[in-house]
């Protein structure tokens, strides 16, 4: 480590120390008990257990900090208790391990999350290609595909929503496909919906524009507004995708879903200008996922939307159009901060939110951006276990310093999927 320090950076002895100081602690994650590196002192314990780290100088940052360093004098006067702090040092440090093997274990749970993801993007893939040249395979496809995504998700009550790889090529169809079903089960999953409901919402999801196939590319496509004709056109493809559905076997619900998924319970939406009583509830379901997508991951990037803005259009905007009971529970499945969503910490650091707190939404788990711990060990915390540190404000990724954006890898395109997890997700 450099001991030249830069004429922004201060210093101080850790006997100067004291209650209100924002302090950096210059040492590897692994080489402090603290949640994070960079904190506001609160208790006495906490420096005895910093000036039990054996750093010979304490950065410290006096914008953020409520006191100055005690005076050579004072700290004299400050009884130190080094074997309370050693006691608590310890205890932080078990504490630290046991959340570093928790870490361990969702790490490869993710990997074999994202495994499965990918495999599910390839079954889509295959899905699209064969829909008119193999129909009776198609259908067994879709029905092994989202009876994997059932199982797994039916297998325990707390969902863990992983953030994904970024998309692969062009295959923005199969991400959104996928996407669609995986948050319309979730929903239907939440509300309380039978198994054989959420597998026939399952194939709708991954059927609902398959009508797209038969509209022109360069309309599916375009990246600017459709022209009203074009528009026309457009709003075709729920019928398309129902005469497609029939040729596949698929059952009159998911038909149904599939020709509703753009109508809306005030009549605004097409192609019939249907309103509530005259939707089905896997309908109304997919009618909120879909338009939550569409906003995170636009035809034209420029116009995407992070996943918090999207949630809050999608209410704050559009709610009349949507059925209440499924948008209420849309939005505390999702959280007030969606997973993919980029945050600022109140203790200054930035962060991914990457799964969501129900019971306590303004306190997510998140993977912490700290240029002192490798990428491929980046901490995740959650903020429930730091009751001191709470989410300030949402970043789009062009606001990130290029170092961040790439440790952190917002993607370009929002991709969930789910995993059974015995308990709540822990950071």
């Amino acid at each position: 480590m450099n001991d030249t320090p830069k004429s922004d950076e201060h210093y101080a002895q850790p006997d100067q120390l004291c209650i209100g100081m924002h302090v950096h602690l210059d040492l590897s994650w692994v080489e402090h008990p603290f949640t994070f590196s960079s904190f506001k002192i609160k208790t006495p314990e906490q420096i005895g257990t910093i000036q039990s780290l054996g750093l010979k100088r304490v950065r410290y940052s006096p914008n953020k900090s409520d006191a100055e360093p005690l005076t050579p004098s004072d700290a004299l006067n400050t009884p130190a208790s080094p074997a309370q702090a050693k006691h608590d040092s310890d205890l932080q440090y078990l504490g630290k391990r046991a959340r570093l093997e928790r870490l361990a274990q969702q790490r490869a749970k993710a990997a074999a999350c994202e495994r499965e993801f990918l495999s599910s993007t390839r079954a889509i893939k295959s899905i699209n290609q064969n829909m008119f040249a193999q129909p009776a395979l198609v259908r067994q496809q879709a029905d092994d595909l989202v009876k994997t995504m059932t199982d797994s998700m039916l297998m325990d009550a707390d969902i863990a929503i992983q953030l994904m790889a970024d998309k692969i090529g062009n295959e923005d169809v199969y991400y959104h496909s996928l996407n669609v079903a995986l948050l319309s089960m979730m929903l239907a999953k939440e509300m309380e919906a039978p198994a054989a409901a959420i597998h026939l919402l399952g194939l709708a999801a991954l059927f609902h524009d398959a009508g797209d196939a038969d509209i022109p590319e360069r309309i599916v496509r375009k990246p600017d507004a459709l022209t009203r004709a074009e528009m026309v056109v457009l709003q075709q493809h729920c019928a398309y995708g129902v005469e497609i559905a029939k040729k596949l076997g698929l059952a009159t619900e998911v038909q149904s879903v599939i020709l509703q998924h753009h109508e809306r319970v005030d009549g605004s939406g097409y192609p019939r200008g249907l309103q509530g009583p005259q939707l089905s509830l896997l309908s109304r379901i997919v009618a909120i996922v879909n338009a939550y997508d569409e906003l995170c991951n636009p035809v034209n990037p420029a116009k995407a939307l992070t996943p918090h803005e999207a949630l809050s259009t999608l209410y704050a905007q559009q709610r009349e159009r949507f059925d209440p009971q499924a948008m209420a529970t849309f939005v505390r499945c999702m959280g007030v901060y969606p997973p993919g969503t980029l945050v600022a910490l109140s203790n200054g650091v930035l962060a991914l939110v990457v799964s969501v707190n129900t019971t306590r939404p303004l306190k997510p788990t998140v993977l912490v951006y700290d240029p002192a711990v490798p990428r491929s060990e980046a901490i995740v915390v959650d903020l429930e276990q730091d009751p001191e540190v709470t989410v300030v404000k949402t970043l789009k990724p062009q606001q990130l310093p290029p170092a961040v954006f790439d440790y952190l890898s917002p993607r370009k395109r929002t991709s969930y999927y789910f995993t059974a997890e015995p308990g709540k997700p822990t950071g």
